[in-house]
């Protein structure tokens, strides 16, 4: 992999381009916001969604049964990618976004209106299945197609920065489930929560998802895109079989990072929470908090991060966060074994550490290994096919959860590009 700089000022410094990007940056988060909210919201009360949807008879096997849709969900995300993958290579990164978002609202929205278990039977949790598994498929493509269009449009020496916004859309959604699923548990009694409160979150996605819409229509195709396939013109007619010809080494190599990045995201804001309640007895409310707490401490984190890497860049962060996984995640869980809120909060800010180096610099770096070659032609570089690799192998790591990314340098720039450091 390498990461690239310009050796010529780029006319993205114009401050009409970072308007654009602003407003870009906005609508792309927009979409991951909503689907992380509703990942969130679905982990945080996957026992009062078990009550509903499930035999009541045994209620850890209708927890179980909650986190198995998610999984379930998150096996088809492959697929999903794949599909939406060629659609975004062919089409373009805006048609398929704007898709993505009308999706994601509507089935998020149908869960709040589907009856339960003791009205209908098995078919609530198979429609719920169903549900999820739409879901999972359009969240295959959202991520990665929406910072595939932000590094697009994005000034190639702040790239790290950038994307990190799009990192933080999806932690303020997982903090946003988390205050929505808390602000839910304190002002409803368990009876009502129970029984139609839960409702309420999720038909509330609805209106975000047409914000989302108008936001995304009035943006424009990426310039990189338009250019790499003469307006759309010239596009690769089988970018799935273009990327694993050209780019199946990136692709393993990407794949490992994503599945690092993975493991330790779903563990943190899924598992974590409930594991300090049902396991170390920590009540419901304050195992949500501590969890809170520790996202909204990351959330400013992460533009630093972005920005530290823009100037050291990816590789040393990659690899101080793997050395931190490997060191302080049993740390934390160690501390977080007290069972108190203060070693729960003081468990899951170690935990982040490593996160803060791996969050968003995974992300970015999907623009340097996916990258176009010097002197490659516009029309055939992995522009063309860019949005499928990076789909690809961020859908790929998405059997073991984890959130995604994707991009390349800019093609049909006059600019010429050197590498500055090479590894992989």
């Amino acid at each position: 992999m390498s990461t690239v700089a310009p050796t010529t000022a780029a006319p993205a410094d114009a401050p009409g381009r970072r308007k654009v990007i602003r407003r870009t940056i906005v609508a792309g988060s927009i979409g991951n916001f909503v689907e992380q909210f509703d990942y969130g919201l679905y982990g945080y009360m996957a026992p009062v969604l078990a009550a509903s949807f499930f035999p009541a008879s045994d209620h850890t096997a209708s927890v179980l049964s909650a986190y198995a849709v998610i999984a379930i969900a998150c096996l088809v995300r492959p697929l999903g990618g794949t599909i939406l993958g060629r659609w975004g290579d062919r089409f373009g990164r805006k048609k398929v976004l704007l898709w993505t978002v009308v999706f994601m609202g509507i089935s998020t929205a149908a869960i709040g209106v589907l009856p339960t278990y003791d009205q209908i039977g098995l078919a609530a949790p198979l429609i719920l299945l169903v549900l999820r598994v739409v879901q999972g498929m359009v969240a295959g493509g959202e991520y990665v197609g929406a910072v595939a269009f932000v590094v697009e449009w994005a000034e190639p020496r702040r790239r790290g920065f950038y994307t990190s916004f799009a990192s933080n859309s999806c932690f303020l959604g997982i903090l946003a489930g988390a205050g929505v699923a808390a602000l839910m548990s304190a002002v409803f009694t368990d009876e009502a929560l129970r029984s139609w409160g839960w409702r309420i979150p999720f038909l509330a996605v609805l209106p975000l998802c047409l914000v989302g819409v108008w936001l995304r229509r009035r943006i424009e195709e990426s310039p990189e895109f338009v250019a790499a396939t003469d307006h759309g013109t010239n596009v690769v007619a089988a970018p799935f079989r273009e990327a694993l010809r050209s780019q199946w080494r990136p692709i393993l190599v990407f794949c490992g990072a994503s599945i690092m990045l993975a493991i330790l995201s779903y563990t943190w804001v899924t598992f974590y929470p409930e594991y300090l309640s049902e396991t170390l007895g920590l009540s419901k409310s304050a195992a949500w908090l501590s969890n809170m707490i520790s996202v909204a401490v990351l959330i400013p984190l992460l533009p630093l991060a972005g920005s530290i890497s823009d100037r050291i860049g990816r590789k040393p962060m990659l690899v101080i966060g793997a050395l931190c996984c490997i060191f302080l995640v049993p740390l934390a869980f160690w501390v977080g074994q007290s069972g108190t809120f203060g070693g729960a909060v003081a468990s899951q800010l170690i935990y982040i550490i490593p996160e803060f180096f791996l969050t968003g610099i995974v992300t970015v770096c999907a623009a340097e290994l996916f990258a176009t070659a010097p002197g490659s032609a516009p029309a055939r570089s992995p522009t063309t096919a860019r949005s499928r690799s990076s789909w690809a192998s961020r859908r790929s790591s998405r059997r073991c959860w984890c959130p995604p990314s994707a991009r390349s340098t800019p093609c049909g720039s006059t600019s010429r590009w050197r590498p500055s450091w090479h590894w992989w």
